[in-house]
């Protein structure tokens, strides 16, 4: 049955046909925190409704649906992805998630920084410190899925640093202490980017790149998951949360005050509270380092 099923070719967000791999589902089923039961019964579910040409996208529903039958906290790691995706509109939100991120690996961070530059002055989404190390981030954030940052993206990004390190501090008369520029999307970077990266000594990080350490890596080690990923809340609370500047699961566990705001109330508050305490545990899958 599974023989059969690999030959149906799926579509991907992207539009690209590909044949159904039911390896790489069961591998992001695991991922999530199923156990090989529960993930052998999701994957015999989506194959018995597997049709020439399905969506990713549509598989993805569906096995999310079945998750959350079992666990909800699995469920949620399982939409992850989605999860980043739900950020916006804007991409404020993203950076804030993204410096969170980088101080659990003790960077020291500031969101929205003016710098002044040799020729102009730059906006820049977050500066990072750690040790001797300081580092011009620009964040990338995308809603819609397979949508993949060229190397247009790099280009831009490493003339900014460029002409933030080569200018002068007005404060101290020297040059600006900036030794990288990073760039990190929720989505994907095409060959050439990471290519480009590589040969200027940029540090690029996406969804799945680079390997073990891309952004999915780091939110695993970290345990630190965003509120968009929770099955409990309504779209509505969420976004009311992010209007308030609360992007992580790990800021409500204990604030019954934060949820009675936005209109929960008993029992499902203990019930979002339970899942978000189930998230924000770093998970057991991940090693215990974050590689940087």
């Amino acid at each position: 049955m599974k023989n059969k099923a690999e030959r149906i070719l799926i579509t991907k967000s992207s539009g690209q046909k590909v044949p159904f791999n039911v390896g790489k589902l069961k591998k992001s089923l695991l991922r999530a925190g199923a156990n090989d039961f529960e993930a052998e019964e999701v994957i015999s579910e989506i194959i018995s409704l597997l049709v020439e040409g399905m969506s990713t996208g549509k598989i993805h529903k569906v096995a999310f649906r079945l998750l959350k039958n079992v666990s909800r906290p699995v469920a949620a790691r399982y939409k992850l992805k989605q999860g980043l995706l739900e950020l916006g509109p804007s991409g404020f939100p993203f950076e804030r998630y993204v410096a969170e991120l980088l101080q659990v690996q003790e960077y020291k961070t500031q969101v929205g920084v003016f710098l002044q530059g040799h020729c102009v002055t730059h906006e820049v989404d977050i500066t990072a410190e750690k040790e001797e190390r300081h580092i011009m981030i620009e964040c990338k954030f995308h809603n819609r899925p397979g949508y993949v940052c060229d190397i247009k993206i790099p280009l831009y990004i490493h003339s900014r640093f460029r002409d933030v390190a080569t200018s002068k501090n007005v404060a101290t008369g020297q040059p600006e202490k900036f030794d990288q520029g990073w760039v990190i999307t929720n989505t994907r970077f095409s060959e050439d980017a990471a290519q480009y990266a590589k040969c200027m000594g940029m540090q690029l990080v996406s969804w799945d790149y680079p390997k073990n350490n891309a952004l999915k890596d780091w939110i695993d080690r970290s345990g630190l998951h965003p509120i968009t990923s929770l099955t409990t809340l309504t779209q509505k609370e969420k976004q009311q949360l992010l209007d308030d500047k609360i992007v992580l699961c790990k800021s409500i566990v204990n604030s019954r005050e934060i949820l009675e705001h936005i209109g929960v109330r008993p029992p499902r508050l203990q019930k979002v509270q339970a899942e978000c305490t189930a998230l924000c545990e770093p998970f057991p899958m991940a090693v215990n380092s974050i590689k940087t």
